[in-house]
Order: structure tokens, then C-alpha cells, then sequence
């Protein structure tokens, strides 16, 4: 990071500066670090962010400092009258008191280090019908088929009952963080942070990054999932939910956020009353549903059929790939880009990027 690019902090007091710098670090942003305002003179026109310890003021309430924006004045504990008084001479945007509003710090870095977006990015939800309906193998594969084609995509276990999406993906054994080893804080993460944490695979220019449950320890809370799908959508990414049938508050956060639903569903009776149910279930807090039927059909249900029972638009069909359950179990999952996956992948996508 250039030294423009680089928060500005000026502090003095080692307690507001340990906690500025342990935020910073854990948001992954660094800053450039002065001890008094003569100091930062140089670098306070260009900086994307200035902060400000409330104890640099009392000897120099920096009148001589021009106006700009983009700068907080931080405070241990709350702010009094004389730090009011402080911040309204320097013309601060916020005054931020430590360590209740930490929050905000962890905002301002990120948005620093993320830097601007490729785009903004969307959410898509996938859920199973019923159970075994291949929610979870059609959430991989839209992933998938996002870095084949050189973009930047995330997929996000929102089932803590599922094993693993990692283990559907064979990388099990990848070095990276899993959901019991990830404690947010606070409402905002640094998806830069995050991404260079967790499991990945690469194809060419395009990234999967992954975020799976563990087979062992506790799934994700409901804050942990909405932080995390909103920096993905933050950062320009497809953002790819797999999400269970039964919803708890952490799934229910991924389908308040989506901008799509795919519910899969077989293309047999019994499925399509399941999925009546699981539709009912999801309530409110879905927005556009579609329903991707998966056949073969044992007597003859047509895909439309499928999406007349349940309720809701059609979005396509698929059929189960001959070599696919014994690729999972031997974890060399790799759907063929014009296979039956892929093909169902690239029907999510443009369906997803008409929302």
C-alpha cells in the first residue's frame, strides 16, 4: 500500500493507539502513524483517512490545519464536553469513543483497504426442496463456474449440519480458516482479510474462495453471516449461500440478503410437496424464488410440472451426472463447464445478473 493510500494516525496516548493498532491489523490496513499534528501536516491532504487521538488536541487544537473530510477524533471512554469542543474546531466527521464504538473504526479501515469495488456484487441463496435434492453440489458448481470464467466469487456454508462444503470440494485438508476458528466482532469485515485466510481454489485469473463448516465445533451466528455476505457484496463478488432446509437465524440472514433463491428440487411428487413446505418455511425473507428441477423423472414429471407445484417461476432443468457421486466421494469434484452442472451454473448466473 503507497503511502497515500494509507490511513493517517496521529496519536499519543499508548492506550488509544494500541487499540487503533490492533483494529488495523486485524482488518489487515496499513497506516501511516505520527505523534503530533506539525507531523502530519505532510501527509493530511492526501491520506484517505485521518484519525485523530483526542489527547493530540489539548496542546494544539489544529486551527491550522485546512478543513477536509474523512476524519474521526478517537477517545478512551466516552467524550466529553472539552472533546466536543475539539472536534468541532477541527471539523471532524465523528468522534469515536473507544471501545464502544469500535465498530466504526473497523468500517473506516475497511473501507480504506478494501479499496473501490470491481462492481457491485450480488447474493444468490441455493436451497434443496428435500433432502439429497443437490442444494449444495449446485452452489459448488456456480462457484466454480464463476472463477472459470475469471471472476471472483465466494461460497459461503450457511448448513453447520452438512459436513463441510469443503469436503464436497475435496479440500478438506486446505490450510484456512473454517467457521468455528472465525470470531466477527463487529458488524463489518474486511473481505481481503477474509479471502486471504480461507481455503481457495484458483483458475487462472478467477478465485473460489470458501468458507465452509467444520466437522466439528459451532456453525455460524447470524451476525457472522451478514457481515460476511455483505463484504462479498461490498467487493464486487458472487457471493453463492448454501443454505439448509431447516433455517435458523444465521441461514435467515443469507436469504434476507439474497438477490435470488434457487430452490432445487427432484423431479418426483414426494418433492415437490417437500418443497411446497420448505417454501413456506423460508416466509418473507425471500425475494425473487426460482426453481431448478432436477430429473431424471421416474414417472414422467416434466420441469414445468415440477414449477406448477411449487409455486413459483421455472428457472431450468438438470440432470444428474452419471460419474458425479463417486467424483464427490473420492473428493475430485470438477463439473465439465458443458456438462449438465455447468450448463445449470451458467443458467444461475444469467438468471442472477437479470435481478
Amino acid at each position: 500500500m503507497q503511502q497515500a493510500d494509507r490511513p493517517l494516525v496521529v496519536a499519543r496516548d499508548d492506550a488509544v493507539a494500541d487499540e487503533i493498532q490492533r483494529i488495523a491489523a486485524a482488518v489487515g490496513c496499513e497506516s501511516e502513524w505520527v505523534s503530533d499534528l506539525d507531523a502530519a501536516r505532510e501527509s493530511w491532504a492526501d491520506a484517505p483517512l485521518v484519525l485523530i487521538d483526542d489527547s493530540v488536541l489539548v496542546d494544539d487544537p489544529g486551527q491550522a490545519l485546512p478543513r477536509r473530510e474523512r476524519v474521526l477524533l478517537v477517545c478512551k471512554g466516552a467524550p466529553g464536553p472539552a472533546s466536543w469542543q475539539r472536534a468541532f474546531v477541527l471539523g471532524v466527521e465523528k468522534v469515536v469513543a473507544l471501545p464502544e464504538d469500535e465498530d466504526t473504526l473497523v468500517a473506516a479501515f475497511a473501507d480504506v483497504a478494501e479499496g473501490p469495488s470491481q462492481g457491485k456484487g450480488q447474493v444468490l441463496a441455493v436451497v434443496g426442496g428435500c433432502g439429497g435434492a443437490g442444494a449444495s453440489v449446485l452452489a459448488a458448481s456456480v462457484g466454480l463456474r464463476v472463477a472459470r470464467t475469471g471472476g471472483s466469487a465466494l461460497l459461503v456454508d450457511c448448513d453447520p449440519l452438512g459436513g463441510g462444503v469443503d469436503l464436497l470440494l475435496g479440500s478438506e485438508r486446505a490450510e484456512g480458516v473454517r467457521w468455528p476458528q472465525l470470531r466477527v466482532r463487529s458488524g463489518r469485515v474486511s473481505l481481503s482479510a477474509l479471502e486471504a485466510a480461507l481455503p481457495a481454489r484458483k483458475h487462472g485469473e478467477g478465485r473460489l474462495s470458501v468458507l465452509s463448516c467444520d466437522r466439528e465445533g459451532p456453525g455460524p451466528t447470524a451476525d457472522a453471516v451478514a457481515a460476511v455476505v455483505e463484504a462479498g457484496r461490498r467487493a464486487g463478488r458472487v457471493v453463492v449461500c448454501d443454505v439448509p432446509r431447516q433455517t435458523e437465524s444465521a441461514s435467515e440472514e443469507a436469504l434476507r440478503r439474497a438477490d435470488l433463491v434457487v430452490l432445487v428440487v427432484p423431479a418426483e411428487v414426494r418433492a415437490c410437496v417437500a418443497a411446497t413446505r420448505v417454501l413456506a418455511r423460508l416466509g418473507e425473507l425471500t425475494g425473487e424464488v426460482r426453481v431448478l428441477a432436477r430429473g431424471p423423472a421416474p414417472d414422467g414429471l416434466t420441469a414445468h410440472d415440477v414449477a406448477d407445484a411449487v409455486g413459483v417461476p421455472l428457472l431450468g432443468r438438470i440432470r444428474t451426472e452419471r460419474r458425479l457421486a463417486r467424483a464427490v466421494e473420492r473428493g475430485v469434484f470438477n463439473p465439465r463447464p458443458g456438462g449438465a452442472l455447468g450448463t445449470a451454473a451458467r443458467a444461475v448466473l444469467e438468471t442472477l445478473a437479470s435481478c
